[in-house]
């Protein structure tokens, strides 16, 4: 791994400021904007490698110091440097439920920069669990499940591990994408993807005020995998395949009202023109008797399987076996 650019010490005349991270025992200033950070060697090298490696490298003699402590000066945001640190001196934070996103993106792009691999992965574990990469894992988030499957296509998935807000899926795809956490983006495409067109050319507004907005890049993709999921969920073998050729089960008990509620739902989601590629067994199987329903069951249980397994190729991805390999540090 190459070493992320780090300086020894600072030329430029800077008002120099000191954060909140000063504890007065410690023994090296970070320097990040023109904030400085006082801590302790022990504490960052006990979590990055990079930093162990830095420690044993010679001083040289001209070296600035403050209170006697050498200066390190990092070519980052002070804000995500001051949330490492707060991270790495409070590990309580990481009992919290939910932790804000902004702690989330920091340990991710100063983790993997500067090697602290614990940080790094408790922070992509979130983002993944947000953004699972099995069927059964996005079915247990999915709040379809608890309305007892409506397809809606107004439905907005509500993050439980990074603390939610209005736009956190856009701000996630671009966290994931910006990384190369391949892992996360097939998911973070599909739930975007999800959305009215509409909205994925608007703006966003943050509870901070601040907005968001899909990139060129991002709505490109989101658009063409938005219009190929609605024609591959139709074909045999996918999710609504079996609505275009329906047979009766043999056994079936109200002929009429089974294909009565089938043409009412192939025209339910036909004129709602939008995604339900992974729309809940459960619902469906009620509107049929019981032979039709578990018929409806299978095609719809393995139609669903298919079209996770074939949910990366429609944003231009590699298969799941490729991408699962992307968050390592």
């Amino acid at each position: 791994m190459s070493s992320p650019p780090v300086k020894r010490q600072r030329t430029e005349n800077t008002p120099i400021t000191h954060s909140d991270v000063w504890y007065k025992d410690g023994s090296v200033v970070l320097q990040a904007d023109t904030q400085q950070f006082r801590v302790h060697w022990s504490v960052l090298c006990q979590h990055s490698s990079f930093f162990r490696n830095l420690e044993d490298l010679p001083q040289p003699p001209d070296q600035p110091l403050v209170d006697g402590c050498p200066i390190v000066e990092i070519q980052d945001a002070a804000v995500d440097i001051e949330h490492l640190l707060k991270a790495l001196y409070n590990p309580a934070l990481f009992n919290e439920k939910a932790i804000p996103f902004a702690y989330i993106s920091s340990f991710i792009r100063i983790g993997r920069k500067y090697e602290f691999k614990d940080l790094f992965n408790i922070a992509v574990e979130r983002l993944a669990f947000e953004n699972p990469t099995t069927l059964e894992e996005y079915v247990t988030l999915s709040d379809i499940v608890k309305a007892a499957g409506n397809p809606d296509p107004s439905f907005v998935h509500t993050t439980t591990r990074i603390v939610h807000y209005p736009g956190i899926h856009y701000d996630m795809l671009a966290l994931a994408r910006e990384n190369n956490l391949l892992e996360v983006l097939p998911c973070a495409y599909y739930r975007i993807a999800r959305m009215s067109m509409v909205t994925l050319f608007q703006e966003i507004q943050r509870p901070d005020g601040t907005v968001c907005a899909l990139s060129s890049l991002d709505r490109t993709t989101c658009t063409l995998g938005h219009e190929r999921i609605l024609q591959a969920q139709w074909k045999p073998g996918n999710s609504l395949g079996w609505l275009m050729r329906w047979i009766p089960a043999a056994d079936c008990t109200d002929v009429s009202s089974c294909q009565r509620n089938r043409e009412s739902l192939l025209n339910k989601i036909v004129l709602s023109a939008e995604v339900h590629s992974f729309i809940t067994v459960s619902y469906i199987k009620a509107l049929f008797c019981t032979a039709c329903g578990d018929l409806v069951k299978a095609a719809v249980t393995a139609g669903r399987a298919k079209m996770w397994e074939d949910l990366p190729s429609y944003f231009d991805l590699p298969p799941w076996s490729e991408l699962k390999s992307s968050t390592e540090l």
